[in-house]
């Protein structure tokens, strides 16, 4: 018997995040083929690709300028050993990094949840070798999401996780979100900015001896349901952080190259971190790749002699391959050429403008928006913002509505959002927007 694609993947396969019962009545799409803002599946069928297929392909599938990188690279080295060997692509990135960033030193990893690996352990690592050996502790946010490896689960507050996980996980301090949606009635985002910096503060006070580092999804948490706030609260967490003499980790991995509006969100505040980690985007989407950059100051306290014993530890089989840093200098060589943090600025206006009309849904308790990404948040009882029970599943009803007028939708729960490809243009926003206000009504009612 000749079973289709999705047949033979129901024998063999174990999906991310998917309770698997679930595609005896929601199939799989089979894709085939991918251009652009598009993918089709097996039937020749497109969906617009609304969320860039997990927040990765930034400047849209297989783009001209990565892909004949790609080819050009198969031609001279696929991959070697990072640790005592270097190549081109790896140190052309490296510099361009810390040329964007304004950092200096640049440690490769594969993943984004990796980056996070890296920077907790370095962090401590170099307390330890600063003789500071009781500061062990790391503080995250309310709501925060860095990932699923153990290390990166520990600095996530999402309560399946925790639950789940929490016996084999590190205890955070958890600090108090900024998010702007949490804020009493007339406070404004700048006034809960400000106040959650103030219980961070408190935070500190009590326990700077033992915090190591402090990290955090500069302006948008997005796993946690998009959720925004103000940048003051990075000014303030910046300014705490020298204070007291804590890390501040930014990780950028989904909200980087562009996504806020500007090329990372530690911009719009004006502070640099400490570590600054950065992945999805940073390959165009094409193969995996994360980084973390940081201080020539980081580095200088693990560089010893071997005696010392004081060198980082912490390798991957796949560290700065060539082919993924290659690509990665394509994106940043097209983002380039194309002006696309410019040309966002029209998508920018366009998502707004096409999604504001949303906002009067009696079910829509906000409409929200940072840069290229956007979110729509259901709810039972806008007065209240009393959420829908998460058993009833609202937002798979917009994703199945999404599919039939082809646009691929991926809720958080029952929050909808748009983090589309650069390349995406304002009609095809606006279609969107009405594909969206559709699924909107049929979910709620």
């Amino acid at each position: 018997m000749n079973l289709s694609l999705a047949g033979r993947d129901a024998k063999a396969l174990w999906h991310p995040c998917t309770q698997h019962s679930d595609h005896e009545w929601l199939p799989l799409l089979e894709i085939v083929r991918a251009e652009g803002a598009y993918l089709f599946d097996a039937s020749g069928k497109s969906y617009l690709d609304a969320i860039s297929s997990w927040w990765t392909c930034l400047l849209g599938h297989r783009h001209p300028h990565i892909v004949n990188a790609l080819k050009q690279q198969l031609d001279e080295l696929d991959h070697v050993i990072f640790a005592g060997c270097t190549h081109e692509p790896a140190v052309a990135l490296a510099e361009r990094l810390c040329a964007l960033t304004g950092l200096d030193r640049v440690f490769y990893a594969d993943i984004g949840s990796a980056a996070v690996e890296v920077a907790l352990k370095m962090s401590y690592h170099y307390w330890q070798n600063q003789g500071k050996v009781g500061k062990q502790k790391f503080v995250c946010l309310q709501n925060s999401y860095h990932g699923e490896t153990i290390g990166a689960l520990s600095v996530t507050d999402v309560a399946l996780y925790r639950k789940t996980y929490g016996a084999i996980l590190l205890e955070p301090i958890i600090a108090p979100s900024p998010d702007a949606y949490l804020a009493n009635a007339g406070v404004s985002a700048l006034e809960q900015a400000e106040l959650q910096a103030k219980a961070l503060e408190e935070i500190f006070a009590r326990n700077h001896a033992t915090i190591s580092a402090f990290i955090i999804e500069p302006l948008v948490q997005c796993a946690g349901g998009m959720r925004m706030y103000h940048p003051h609260y990075l000014v303030r967490a910046r300014a705490l952080c020298n204070h007291y003499g804590i890390h501040l980790i930014a990780d950028e991995i989904a909200v980087g190259f562009g996504r806020t509006g500007k090329m990372f969100a530690c911009e719009h505040a004006q502070i640099k971190p400490d570590f600054l980690l950065v992945g999805k985007g940073l390959t165009g989407g094409v193969l995996p790749l994360s980084a973390l950059v940081t201080h020539e100051s980081i580095y200088q306290a693990f560089y010893d002699s071997y005696a010392s014993l004081r060198a980082f530890l912490h390798s991957h089989s796949f560290t700065a391959n060539p082919l993924a840093c290659r690509a990665a200098v394509a994106t940043l060589e097209a983002m380039n050429m194309e002006q696309t943090l410019s040309g966002n600025h029209a998508r920018e206006a366009a998502i707004r403008q096409a999604l504001a009309p949303i906002a009067a849904h009696p079910h829509v308790a906000d409409v929200r928006q940072t840069g290229m990404i956007a979110a729509v948040e259901l709810v039972a009882d806008k007065s209240a913002r009393t959420p829908f029970p998460w058993q009833e599943r609202r937002g798979i009803r917009v994703y199945q509505h999404g599919l039939t007028r082809g646009a691929l939708l991926r809720p958080l729960g029952n929050v909808v959002y748009l983090m589309p490809p650069f390349c995406i243009e304002p009609s095809e926003i606006a279609m969107l927007a009405e594909i969206i206000s559709e699924g909107v009504e049929i979910a709620t009612r």
